[in-house]
């Protein structure tokens, strides 16, 4: 049982607690007036044998927890409220990874692109059931292999399948991510408000094809204004270290991550960049969009609980009270 507070929907109940310190005073009082009649008692060795002996301390303790439970009534009737965290519906979210040659590096290990598949399942398994998720995978061109769809296998199939190719077109991923979001939420129908959606991708390198231009005509960067212009955020993962290289034709060729073209993408598009150097790394941000993406947090009543244990204090009062003194408090 958790008792949490964020916010009261009626705090005017807490005018409550005037009545409840009240009670708690007019006891103190009581036992003070009680103590004084009993003094003006004369004969004391008679009154040693007709009063009942106090049971000590112990028979403060049922009014003490009826003040407690009446109390946490009191809070629970003001209405708290606390954040819950609740599964987005109908969201739909592209996922795009970067299957260029670069990938096959082993600066993490096994390989990047091993790497990266076995965080981007964990991703997808950890996404609510009812958000529509998509798998787009880049190298020189763009390929949907999954359309938006609520059967998030399909997408960890597509993930195990997915190949290594030749040359990054960054751009072209983010513009092919725009076009099967649009043609998702066409198809829906029904509605004049698109459903909410999110880009993420994952790259290792710079833009190569159709020029290493990101401003250009199908670039990163006019794709991402794009993306802005349709309210589509695109979260950019930047995947690799410095360090790393692959071995093409006999000769190791650098491929270091390109932060800088991954970091502008996600500001231009008002989206977030992350980065990671290694397989924990990417585990941690994936894990950590997928609660970004998949769920909001809302205020929701949280009265369950102080109300639950008030009214346990409070039985526990009149139990005390009819054990100790044989009546209730």
């Amino acid at each position: 049982m958790t008792l949490s507070v964020a916010g009261f929907t009626a705090p005017w109940w807490f005018l409550l607690l005037v009545v409840v310190a009240a009670l708690g005073v007019g006891y103190w009082l009581a036992q003070r007036w009680r103590k004084r009649r009993t003094l003006k008692f004369a004969n004391l060795e008679l009154l040693e044998r007709v009063a009942p002996k106090r049971q000590g301390w112990w028979r403060h303790v049922p009014p003490a927890l009826l003040l407690v439970s009446l109390l946490l009534l009191t809070v629970a009737l003001a209405g708290p409220t606390g954040q819950e965290r609740v599964p987005r519906n109908r969201a739909t979210v592209m996922l795009v990874i970067d299957v260029s040659l670069s990938m096959e590096a082993t600066d993490v290990t096994p390989t990047r692109l091993q790497a990266a598949q076995v965080a981007a399942k964990q991703f997808t398994d950890g996404l609510p059931g009812s958000l529509n998720l998509g798998l787009i995978s880049f190298a020189g061109s763009a390929t949907v292999l999954v359309s938006p769809t609520t059967d998030h296998q399909q997408v960890d199939q597509g993930i195990d399948d997915l190949k290594l190719a030749p040359a990054t077109a960054t751009g072209e991923a983010i513009l092919t991510a725009l076009q099967a979001i649009d043609l998702f939420g066409k198809a829906l129908g029904g509605s004049s408000e698109a459903p909410p959606a999110r880009i993420v991708l994952m790259s290792d390198g710079k833009q190569t094809v159709p020029t290493e231009d990101p401003s250009g005509q199908q670039g990163a960067y006019t794709a991402a204004q794009q993306a802005a212009h349709a309210g589509i955020p695109v979260s950019t993962i930047s995947f690799g270290t410095s360090t790393g290289t692959v071995e093409i034709g006999g000769v190791q060729e650098p491929v270091p991550v390109d932060d800088d073209l991954l970091h502008e993408v996600a500001n231009i598009s008002h989206g977030s960049f992350y980065k990671a150097a290694s397989a924990d790394q990417i585990k941690q941000v994936y894990a950590t969009l997928g609660q970004q993406i998949g769920y909001t947090t809302e205020q929701s009543d949280a009265s369950k609980p102080w109300l639950i244990l008030g009214t346990l204090l409070a039985m526990c009062a009149a139990g005390m009270a009819l054990f100790i003194g044989q009546r209730l408090p």
